[in-house]
This record gives structure tokens, sequence and C-alpha cells, in this order.
């Protein structure tokens, strides 16, 4: 079995971060609530944990505090930041306001030579720092073990309890050796070996679907998406004719969606794939519904209704499954009595009614995106699948700003594909994370030939990402944007302007809505 690494999350921005840092050593990583208890973790057979940092001072009411038996469980542990604190605080050290607060690049001078810690890591490094307040009194069995110019105990040590701490971030890539040092903390310290990979991610997921499932019948909504497509080949290979995939043409769709979906999955990978049109259904549900919460949820709501109309000619169905991943999870969780704020109502977990007849299969929830495409190719998906740019689940209705109508989702539609088309001839496809466009229901003056328009605006998006847990945005080449403004406005009507969402995320999200 994979050792886990648990991370305790605070509340920082850098949570996820850290956990993916993890997995690209090939370290199981998991991220749990910061008030989960010492016997849960022990449950769960962690070989380390990780206090992660977070946006509160020790010193405030009701300041998040973990299980404190969590030190008695005999497993290392890493404070970073605010994890500092608390292991200081909590352990019979000293904790107090900085008078010169850290933020942004420090120079880290290691003091104590021969900290497993910082084994390989030069004597001077520059790190990340974001913090306040600082350990000004070291817990009994401590050293120090590095220094910054603002707080001596920027890094402290117990190595007979092989409890750690350090005061700046090192998953982050603005951290020098900041990857060297949590390496040694999983491979030196926590004893763990790189035994995170998809061959027996696959294995485990196959055997652990066809335990839960026996015998009765799943039921899969596929968009053709990497998520979907990834999770149902998965589910499929666990247990075959059991599967039925369902294509729901909720009006939503990209150009040719349903035509392709199709043809790759009945007619190459012979699923039992049926194909509902509910358009009207959907469209005139989401009719004057302009709050995308509220989308979601109608959306959320008429996919579970609709697979409950198909059971009726399937059989007896007992899972829906779906092809949430751990970002879509993690996103939807707000931490009780900490500022991290709730972000979104995720697509595939937000709209679910309470009284679902279905138990969820979720088996790519550990998995960030970069996992489930390498997933998707030990199962021998094709790569123009697994390499599709991320879709919504509520699909065009979050890119149609406001109100949906049949005409503004025609119009978008149609200049995405140009697009999409643009992207695919010029080679810039493969470049790019996620890219789309987004319609805008603003008017705006133009003048095409000798009259004057006044017609909709269509936003190119386009970013950089490894995760989606941050994103820049791309910067496309110049004539290359001119080309895609140009044959959109040319060939769109109703479309007499383009404009370039120059957004980074954070602090903007991918999706508009």
């Amino acid at each position: 079995m994979d050792k886990i690494i648990a991370i305790l999350d605070f509340g920082s921005q850098y949570t996820q971060v850290i956990a993916r840092r993890i997995r690209e050593s090939h370290v199981h990583s998991r991220i749990f609530h910061y008030s989960t208890s010492a016997d849960k973790l022990r449950e769960e057979g962690v070989a380390g944990i990780i206090l992660s940092g977070g946006p509160c001072s020790v010193f405030q009411e009701n300041a998040p505090h973990p299980d404190p038996a969590l030190f008695e469980l005999g497993v290392p542990v890493l404070g970073i930041c605010y994890g500092l604190q608390l292991m200081g605080e909590l352990l019979g050290g000293e904790v107090a306001s900085s008078e010169e607060r850290e933020y942004g690049h420090g120079m880290l001078d290691v003091v104590e030579e021969g900290s497993p810690l910082f084994e390989g890591v030069k004597s001077s490094v520059r790190v990340w720092n974001s913090h306040g307040d600082k350990l000004t009194g070291l817990p009994e069995g401590f050293v120090a073990i590095a220094s910054t110019e603002n707080s001596p105990f920027a890094a402290i040590g117990n190595d007979a309890r092989k409890f750690y701490g350090i005061q700046f971030h090192p998953e982050v890539a603005h951290s020098e050796q900041g990857a060297d040092m949590l390496r040694n903390f999983l491979f030196a310290i926590c004893g763990c070996e790189e035994d995170w990979q998809m061959k027996n991610f696959a294995e485990n997921s196959i055997r652990a679907i066809k335990e839960r499932v026996g015998d009765k019948h799943v039921i899969l909504g596929l968009s053709g998406g990497v998520d979907s497509s990834v999770a149902a080949a998965l589910i499929h290979r666990a247990i075959g004719d059991q599967l039925t995939c369902v294509f729901v043409d909720n009006g939503l769709l990209r150009a040719n969606e349903r035509e392709t979906v199709e043809a790759l999955f009945r007619d190459t990978f012979h699923m039992d794939l049926r194909t509902i049109d509910a358009s009207e259904r959907f469209l005139s549900k989401l009719k004057d519904v302009s709050d995308p919460e509220q989308k979601r949820k109608i959306i959320g709501h008429e996919f579970v209704a609709v697979f409950e109309d198909t059971i009726k000619d399937i059989g007896d169905v007992e899972f829906l499954a779906q092809g949430t991943l751990y970002p879509d999870v993690i996103e939807s969780v707000a931490i009780e009595g900490n500022p991290a704020a709730l972000i979104k109502t995720h697509h595939n977990v937000g709209g679910l009614p309470e009284d679902m007849k279905f138990q969820l299969l979720e088996p790519l929830n550990e998995l960030f995106k970069d996992e489930v495409r390498a997933l998707g190719e030990e199962l021998g998906l094709p790569h123009r699948v697994l390499y599709r740019h991320p879709f919504p689940g509520p699909g065009l209705a979050v890119r149609v700003m406001g109100d949906i109508r049949p005409e503004y989702l025609n119009v978008l539609r149609q200049a995405d594909a140009i697009f999409m088309e643009e992207l695919e001839t010029s080679g810039h496809y493969n470049e790019v994370w996620q890219a789309f466009c987004v319609f805008l229901p603003v008017r705006t003056v133009g003048v095409m030939g000798d009259e004057r328009t006044y017609e909709h605006v269509v936003a190119l998006r386009a970013v950089e990402s490894s995760d989606a847990m941050t994103a820049n945005w791309a910067h496309l080449p110049h004539d290359f944007l001119q080309q895609v403004s140009s044959r959109i406005i040319n060939e769109v009507r109703g479309i007499n302007r383009v404009v370039l969402d120059i957004s980074s995320k954070p602090p903007s999200t991918i999706e508009w809505e």
C-alpha cells in the first residue's frame, strides 16, 4: 500500500501546491481539514504530516488548531509558516508578532549542518516568505537549523522526534531548492518511496471499483471531455457492460460535440452509450436565469432527472459515476472558522440534490488533471481525447454571461469553433492549458462595410497552467490574435467586436462564471 503524506489545511492559498509538489515526487499526498483527529490520521496510515500555512495568527480568537494528539502518533511532522508557529506554540515554544513582517523574497542561511531537512541544500538560498508572526522561543528538544535576517528561528528541528518547522514556503517556485527540502522530508525523514505511479493507481482503482460495485449497474454522464472519458474507460475496464454511458445533448454543447462523442465511444470503444436529446428541457429550465450558481444547480438537477428517466429503460442502477477531480473537491470545501472562502459550487458536485437516488462513484477524485491524462494513457485512450482542453460541466451556460438564449449559444459555438480551428492550425492548441470564447450580452457600435452596426462582443480566453490551481494568461502572438478576431467578426453574424482576457488565476478564475 502506498504511503500517504497528510497535509492539514489551515486555509493557505498554497495548500494545493504542497500536494502537487509531493505528487510530482511520486508520493501519495492527501489534504485533510485542519481539525482531522489523530485517530483518523492513524487509520489512514499516514507516513508523515505537513501543517500548511494559513492567513490566521495564532493570537487570533478562535484561530484554527489541529488535534494536539497528532504529535503523539510517532510520525514525522513538518510545519510550514503558520504550521511552524502552531507547532512552536503547542509544543511549548514562544511566538510573537514581528515588528518587521516578511513578505516576498528573503535570504535563508543554514546555521546547523547535518540536518536531514537541508541535505544537499546550499548554505544560503533565496526563499519566499509570507508571515507577520514569528517564533521567538524554541520548544524543548528543538534547535535552530536556519535563519533569516528577521528571524533566528526561520527553520527548526527535533531530529529525535522528526519534527521540523520552516517559516517560509518551500512549495512555491520562488523558493530556491524548496523542492529539494520537501523531497528530503519525504524520503530521508518519512521513509517514503516513489510508488505513486499511474500503473499502480489504475490497478488499485479497477480492483476497488469491482469490489464496491459488485454485480450492480453504473450510469455515467459522458461529455467527451478528458475527465468523463477517463472515468468511463477506467470503470469500463473494471466492470464492462455493467456500465452504461449517457450522453446528454443539453443544448449547451460545442459545435459537433454529439457526433464526435458517438463516433468515439460507441463505434470505436464499443461502450453501451445512450444519447438523450434534452436540449429543449434544459433551455426551458434556464430561461431568464442569469445567476451562475443557479445555472449550475439547475443543470445538475436536470442531469440527475434525465438519468432517472433513462434508467427506466436500463434496469436497476445503483451508482452514478462522475469524473470529479481533486481540485473540484478541494475548491468546493470551505474551512469552517477560517477566512478561506468557498470559491465555487463545482459543476460536478454542486448541483446534485440531497435526495438523489444513486450512490456516487468518483474514481478520479484523488487526481489532478495531469495525473488523469497519465491514467488515460495507461488505459490506452487516444492523445486527441486526453489533451483536449477542459470543458465545464454546465457547458456553454457558464460561457454566456447573463441569460441563456439559443441565438447567443449559436453565436458562441461559431466563434469558439473558429478559435479552436485557428489554435490547431497554428500549432498553439497544445501550448495552452485551456482556451475558449465567452459571449458578452452587451452591444457596441461598429462599422461593417458602409453601415453602422450595433452588435455583441466575444472575449477570447487562453491560459497556461499545469493543474488549474494557478494559471497565467497565454501570450499568444499578435498576428494570430488578429487572424482570430478578423475571422470571428467576418464570419459570425451578430459579433462586431473581439476582446482578449489578460487576467491570471489568482486573482481571477479561469472560467468567467
